[in-house]
């Protein structure tokens, strides 16, 4: 690359998060949930009155289901801070020192970023997708100028 090319560090703390997966996820919610209300209010009075417990509890339970998926979906993030790397995918959060992030890439085809650390393992991060195209590849830019900087 030519001199200059790379940006900035960014202003810390700073944190990425994938906005077609986030608005897919919000769609996706109120989908969901409107498909569900809508069901049940179409449905005869006489049909719903014949709902016991349990089928009521399986309804509820398949909604907090699909919520909880796809809150987990929605969590998915990176943020720098001064002290280090915090990783979030789905319900699992990974926190590195500086010292700890050799390098992020993100490979042609790959679906998401990959952090290398020092003890030569890579966490995925899921915060950072292919999908959201040059959005995504200035995310890896931006996090890569952090990590030089720190080197």
């Amino acid at each position: 690359m030519p001199a200059g090319s790379e940006p900035a560090p960014p202003t810390l703390p700073r944190t990425w998060r994938p906005l077609g997966t986030t608005i897919a996820g919000v769609v996706a919610s109120v989908t969901v949930l409107g498909a569900m209300v809508a069901a049940w209010l179409l449905l005869d009075a006489e049909i719903r009155a014949g709902f016991g417990f349990f089928q009521r509890i399986t309804m509820v339970a398949m909604l907090a289901g699909a919520g909880a998926v796809l809150w987990g979906i929605l969590r998915c993030r990176i943020t720098a801070s001064v002290e280090g790397v915090v990783v979030v995918n789905g319900y699992r959060t990974y926190s590195y020192e500086w010292a700890q992030v050799v390098a992020i890439r993100m490979p042609n085809g790959a679906p998401w970023a990959t952090l290398d650390l020092s003890d030569g393992t890579a966490r995925p991060v899921m915060g950072v997708q292919a999908s959201d195209g040059s959005r995504a590849f200035r995310a890896v830019r931006e996090v890569r100028a952090l990590i030089d900087r720190d080197a």
